[in-house]
């Protein structure tokens, strides 16, 4: 069973420049709530309490203060510095030490998922035991993202951003693994260009016939949050669902007192440390 999880929170985000000059992508507003608050939801509904942030250099105090050490939201929150982005399986070097000898999901500090379904597929897939799993969405655009060709409910072939479409099954921020992706995340080598890619590493396990797959489906929502206007998109989505079912989507606060990982007179504290707002409002109403 997967107890632990990494959130992937460093990069320049340089398709968001000017805005992230100054500010880490992952502080950046979605509607009412920085967006780390989306990734961070998503292990909490899938009842990862063991969680390892990675931010980039000079940026972690940012990061601490406004989540701390996750004990506010019933959870355990470290921290490593990446010093420059070199893909995506650089997480599982970096987070050697953290995983251990445990099986660990990886999701996008950018990454947006919302759905009623997809708590019960999260939970469902932490069991597997061996092998890698991944979450397929499709897209109007394949040629944008990593796709995965399914044939006869296996991954026939894993491309990314194919020029010729040979399916439009992207591969999302999401992943579950067992412990053998350290070991395997070190033997990768740098693409074309200069990085570790998430594609080589999901090939290992094809070719170990130990790669498995969730469609997230039709009633659920997926985005890559690193463009303004995916931003801006899925700032507005959530902005039209709390206003008209009168929820929050992402309410961390929610979450850990529902599933009793904290008590009112935390959440008191927390209503305190936000200060008078819509947010804390929302949080004296449950």
């Amino acid at each position: 069973m997967i107890k632990k999880g990494i959130i992937l929170a460093g990069g320049y985000g340089t398709r968001l420049s000017p805005l992230t000059k100054a500010v880490n992508k992952q502080l950046l507003p979605i509607y009412d709530k920085p967006l780390i608050f989306y990734p961070l939801s998503v292990l909490m509904l899938a009842n990862i309490k063991n969680i390892l942030l990675i931010v980039n250099p000079g940026q972690i105090e940012s990061f601490k203060s406004l989540l701390g050490n996750g004990k506010k939201y019933g959870i355990k929150i470290t921290y490593k510095i990446q010093k420059r982005p070199k893909g995506l399986p650089e997480a599982f070097i970096l987070g050697k030490n953290f995983i251990k000898n445990d099986n660990v999901a990886l999701i996008l500090g950018d990454n947006f998922f919302y759905g009623q379904s997809l708590t019960s597929k999260l939970e469902k897939s932490l069991f597997h035991k061996n092998g890698a799993r991944i979450f397929l969405k499709k897209v109007s655009q394949p040629k944008n993202f990593g796709v995965a060709k399914i044939s006869k409910n296996t991954i026939e072939k894993i491309v990314e951003k194919p020029k010729k479409n040979i399916s439009n099954q992207a591969i999302t921020g999401l992943y579950f693994f067992d412990n053998k992706v350290c070991k395997y995340a070190k033997t990768l080598k740098p693409s074309r260009r200069g990085e570790l890619e998430i594609t080589d590493l999901l090939n290992i396990y094809k070719k170990n016939k130990n790669l498995k797959f969730e469609f997230i489906g039709r009633g659920a929502i997926w985005s890559d949050a690193g463009k303004i206007d995916d931003m801006t998109n899925v700032s507005n989505f959530v902005e039209s669902v709390e206003k008209v079912q009168g929820i929050k989507i992402a309410c961390l606060e929610e979450i850990a007192l529902f599933k009793k990982w904290i008590t009112k007179k935390t959440l008191l504290k927390n209503i305190k440390f936000y200060g008078n707002c819509e947010y804390s409002n929302y949080l004296k109403s449950l």
